[in-house]
């Protein structure tokens, strides 16, 4: 009793409300379904919106993690130096006339590997590695194979080092961007390897002959 009382005073009314309010809000939907012609177009939109959203909340950090490591793996801030450290840390041309290690500097021909000279006793490999290393990716396996560091820390050969870059525009802009930084107070001489063509030495011999 105590619970019929309040349906038929309370309810009763509100249900009235809601359902001369559905049949309304169901019958503007319906028009506006038949003007654009599509079944369930409110429906549908507001499932898009759902849908879309939470499609779009996923894929779209996925999509900017892509760039952003894109980015990385041109710049790889964390693994290996960035372009501004390089430039800040490089000796200016201005600069490297004062050295006696740049008095006679030349390129060499170039190639896939470089010659490094001039460096401090207290470079190691990982060094070489975090320099050098922005010049590979990483994710294919034939530039990882060619990556290749070799450093001289005994006899007259100390203080040298030969790195294998994966083709000669690696290590092109590896010499251009890297020779005449300053690694440990002592700047980098970097020039391409001689010893990287020798069968265009051999031919080069044979046609003197």
């Amino acid at each position: 009793d105590v619970f019929e009382q309040p349906q038929h005073v309370g309810h009763k009314k509100i249900e009235f409300h809601i359902t001369t309010d559905i049949p309304a809000v169901l019958q503007i939907n319906s028009e506006k379904e038949e003007k654009n012609g599509k079944k369930g177009y409110l429906y549908a939109t507001t499932e898009e919106m759902n849908n879309t959203g939470f499609g779009r909340i996923f894929p779209a950090p996925s999509s900017n993690d892509k760039m952003e490591t894109k980015e990385e793996e041109e710049e790889i801030p964390s693994e290996f130096i960035s372009r501004k450290d390089l430039e800040r840390n490089r000796l200016s041309r201005e600069e490297m006339d004062k050295f006696s290690v740049f008095k006679n500097y030349e390129p060499g021909d170039p190639n896939c590997r470089i010659y490094v000279k001039n460096l401090a006793k207290q470079v190691q490999e990982k060094d070489l590695k975090f320099i050098f290393g922005r010049y590979v990716d990483f994710q294919s396996e034939v530039e990882r194979n060619m990556f290749d560091i070799r450093l001289m820390k005994e006899g007259r050969m100390k203080g040298q080092a030969f790195i294998g870059l994966p083709n000669e525009k690696a290590a092109a802009k590896a010499l251009k961007e890297a020779n005449g930084y300053v690694l440990y107070e002592k700047p980098m001489v970097v020039q391409f390897a001689r010893s990287a063509r020798p069968k265009q030495d051999a031919n080069e011999g044979k046609r003197k002959k």
